[in-house]
C-alpha cells in the first residue's frame, strides 16, 4: 500500500508531509488500525530502543504484543529535520519518551525509541563541527535525573 494513497498529505516539503505521515501513524495507533499501520511502516523496520526494560510500548503496540489502551502516547511536540521526525511527550515527573521515526519515499524505515531518557540530536556531516538541531524540552520533568544520549545524524 502507498503511504501516500493512506494519508492525505499537504502541498508543502517534505518535512511537513513526514511530519503529517507520522501524526497520522499515532492517530492510528490509537485508534488500533492496522491496515493505516501496515501502510506507513515498512514490514522491515530497522527498530532501537534505550529505556527501562518492558518500556518500549510503541514497538509493541506496532507489532500487535499491546493494545491501544495498554499505553497512551500523547505528543507534546513534533519537529521535523530533513528526513526525521522526532515526536516527545510525557506524563507527569515519571513518564518522558522520544520517537525518532525516518521516513524515505514515505514510509517509515527507522524506528529509534527512547524512555525516560534526555536526547540530544545533532548534525555531524560537516568535517571538524557540529550543530545541535534538537534537544528535549520536558517540562513536567525538569527537576528529574535521566541518562541522556546523542543522536547524530
Amino acid at each position: 500500500m502507498d503511504a501516500k494513497k493512506s494519508v492525505d498529505l499537504p502541498e508543502e516539503g517534505p518535512e511537513n508531509q513526514n511530519k503529517e505521515i507520522v501524526n497520522a501513524l499515532y492517530k492510528a495507533v490509537a485508534n488500533g488500525d492496522a491496515a493505516m499501520v501496515a501502510g506507513v511502516v515498512a514490514s522491515d523496520l530497522e527498530w532501537w530502543f534505550h529505556g527501562p526494560p518492558n518500556c518500549h510500548h510503541m514497538m509493541k503496540m506496532l507489532t500487535g504484543i499491546s493494545s491501544p489502551s495498554a499505553f497512551k502516547f500523547e505528543p507534546r511536540s513534533i519537529d521535523a529535520i530533513d528526513d526525521c521526525v522526532i515526536v516527545e511527550g510525557w506524563e507527569g515527573a515519571q513518564v518522558y519518551w522520544v520517537h525518532v521515526w525516518s521516513l524515505k519515499d514515505g514510509l517509515i524505515t527507522q524506528f529509534r525509541e527512547y524512555f525516560n531518557t534526555w536526547l540530544t540530536v545533532a548534525d555531524f556531516r560537516r568535517c571538524l563541527s557540529s550543530s545541535l538541531l534538537w534537544q528535549s524540552h520536558p517540562k513536567a520533568v525538569t527537576k528529574r535525573s535521566l541518562p541522556e544520549l546523542m543522536l547524530a545524524i
